[in-house]
């Protein structure tokens, strides 16, 4: 967390805020002192967490409708996604259309709707929650993997044009996060395996990962305060592997 307010003044926009890495990100970003709007699905949520850091609430669903929400931003974190788990022959293809207009077409409509203001102001900061499917691929997971792909060309291209205006883009790489989801899937596989969650968590979840640890939401908030920050001005277009060390393997 932040020990000081570097954002007081500025407008912050977090999609899929209201759960998980997306409300660990609005938390910090109003604790540095920005005005943050919560958009997500989850519009009862969105407002509980909206209330909770004095933030405006935003239920919307981005594979429809980006219109409604604030274009006039400093910062911009695209976080909201969403999995969906089939061999690509099986794979529906109305599903791989979704994950591609949440996590790869509204971030690019947001990302454009936002950069006028940015550049009119000389400040900016993207941040795109990626993953480490992001760097690599998993079987059964084309429509997030291709997405995830997808994210770090866009971040990388509105790094480049961003440069010269004050704008940085990046995105976050996170491993197997302590989200809901995941804490489902854990007691699924014990209850399947009829093994401890710890052990499912060490020898299943994070069979590739060196650091046999669950991420946590908010070790990923810090990492995305940390490039919103000033000394961060010179990291752009890059991709920080918050993975365990999955990807050096």
């Amino acid at each position: 967390m932040s020990s000081g307010v570097p954002h007081t003044g500025r407008v912050a926009l977090v999609t899929g805020g209201a759960h998980g890495i997306g409300l660990a990100c609005a938390r910090a970003l109003a604790d540095s002192g920005a005005k943050v709007h919560i958009a997500d699905l989850d519009g009862p949520a969105a407002k509980s967490a909206a209330d909770e850091i004095g933030g405006e609430a935003h239920e919307v669903d981005l594979a429809k409708d980006v219109d409604s929400l604030p274009a006039d931003v400093d910062i911009l974190v695209n976080n909201a996604g969403l999995q969906h788990v089939a061999p690509i022959h099986e794979f529906d293809p109305a599903k791989f259309a979704l994950l591609q207009q949440v996590m790869v077409t509204a971030p690019f409509l947001l990302i454009r709707r936002s950069l006028p203001h940015m550049y009119r102001n000389g400040w900016g900061r993207i941040v795109n929650i990626s993953s480490v499917h992001g760097l690599r691929a998993s079987a059964f997971k084309s429509g997030y993997v291709t997405a995830k792909h997808a994210l770090e060309g866009l971040s990388k291209v509105a790094a480049l044009e961003g440069a010269p205006h004050g704008v940085t883009s990046n995105c976050v790489n996170p491993g197997f996060v302590r989200t809901q989801l995941v804490e489902g899937q854990i007691a699924a596989q014990a209850d399947v395996h009829g093994i401890s969650a710890e052990e499912v968590v060490e020898r299943i979840i994070l069979d590739r990962t060196a650091v046999k640890r669950l991420v946590e939401p908010q070790d990923v908030a810090d990492v995305v305060l940390w490039l919103c920050g000033p000394h961060s001005s010179h990291v752009t277009g890059t991709s920080i592997a918050m993975d365990g060390g999955w990807t050096a393997s």
